[in-house]
């Protein structure tokens, strides 16, 4: 005669319902596995166990074929990218005025902070550094940021005797005639438009695009530089820009296999044409990331990369494997809890799931207990 064990209590003529139990368990594991694999919440209210509340147990049937522990850790949510590891966006130099290319430096030149970009007539188109693009010609009366970032320039290449602000004074008019002089330039004490070119700092030559001899138009292109340093370009899908935010830290699997941190610098949104005639355009995220180990990316250059984000974190939480997880007849979520060679079920609410483990939270629940895993 087949009997069972209910609230401690053996029960002749009663079939253990085990195979029932066992079943529920991995559907419900399989089903919370996809939701993990999705990377998402699964918030559940607890409810009631045979008229009981969140933490209230009811006994098992059998004891499971398997058990874990409850452990306390931090969870990462974690999605991977790919990325491109190269000098960053390229930009392009345009000529703003007419003449004929006399000098051009060699690709992948690294120009800094006073030095020619190229030559028109013979004459320097030099870089300065400043977050302003040069617009218009600079004068005596001007006023605004270009002009600051003409003068701090100035005062860097040490010419003085001027107050760096965003006010084109007399005084900076002299440095300006000094320093024209020491260029071979004209000394008119204006700085034509197309004369200076404003970058964020040093730049690197990526490639030219017209050759010494040849004439140049306004508006035509001279040569496209990008930064000096290392980055990541990397390309999300609109909804992921919530992972990607400027200051966010990241790991960088390298083509040989090495790991390395990075941090997003910096965050555009893109918006693409779309195939087609009719096609909607395409709205993408790109995101720069710098590498903190900058000497470990050696020489590559234009290599694939794996970039990890990190979408959501929790800190010294309670977590089990997800398959720990069983359905209960209540509704909600529970925990078998094994304990003096009996079990238990124990409701709980379930909070993030990464990694293959879920967050879980409940009356009762501590670190270290010892609760079933169904097959």
């Amino acid at each position: 005669m087949a009997t069972a064990t209910v609230d401690g209590r053996t029960e002749p003529g009663a079939t253990p319902p085990r195979r029932r139990r066992r079943g529920r368990g991995r559907l419900v594991a399989g089903l919370l596995l996809a939701a993990a694999a999705g990377g998402g919440f699964v918030a559940v209210n607890s409810v009631g166990l045979f008229e009981g509340g969140a933490g209230r147990t009811q006994s098992a049937a059998a004891l499971p074929p398997a058990t874990t522990t409850v452990t306390r850790q931090t969870l990462n949510d974690t999605r991977e990218a790919d990325g491109e590891l190269g000098y960053g966006p390229v930009t392009s130099a345009m000529a703003r005025q007419a003449g004929t290319v006399t000098w051009l430096p060699d690709s992948g030149a690294t120009i800094a902070r006073g030095k020619s970009l190229y030559r028109l007539d013979d004459k320097p188109v030099m870089l300065l550094y400043g977050n302003v693009p040069a617009y218009r010609d600079l004068r005596i009366g001007m006023k605004g940021k270009d002009v600051e970032n003409l003068e701090r320039n100035l005062s860097k290449l040490g010419y003085d005797g001027f107050t760096v602000d965003e006010e084109y004074t007399y005084a900076t008019y002299v440095a300006v005639r000094e320093w024209q002089e020491d260029r071979g330039l004209d000394e008119t004490g204006v700085v034509e438009l197309g004369r200076v070119v404003f970058t964020p700092g040093k730049v690197r030559v990526e490639s030219l695009e017209s050759e010494e001899g040849q004439p140049a138009r306004p508006g035509q292109q001279v040569l496209t530089y990008t930064g000096t340093s290392k980055v990541i370009t990397v390309r999300l899908a609109a909804e992921d820009q919530p992972m990607a935010k400027e200051g966010a830290m990241v790991e960088v699997t390298l083509p040989d296999g090495r790991s390395v941190k990075g941090e997003v610098t910096e965050v555009a949104t893109i918006i693409e044409p779309g195939d087609g005639q009719n096609a909607e355009p395409e709205t993408r995220v790109e995101a720069l990331v710098s590498i903190g180990a900058a000497r470990s990316a050696g020489r590559l250059d234009r290599a694939s990369v794996d970039v990890t984000f990190t979408a959501s974190r929790r800190e010294d939480v309670l977590t089990v494997p997800v398959a720990a997880l069983v359905a209960l007849r209540e509704g909600g979520f529970g925990l078998e809890v094994v304990k003096g060679g009996k079990s238990s079920y124990i409701a709980v609410e379930t909070g993030l799931f990464a990694g293959g483990r879920v967050e879980v939270s409940g009356n009762g629940l501590s670190e270290g207990m010892i609760v079933g895993m169904p097959r």
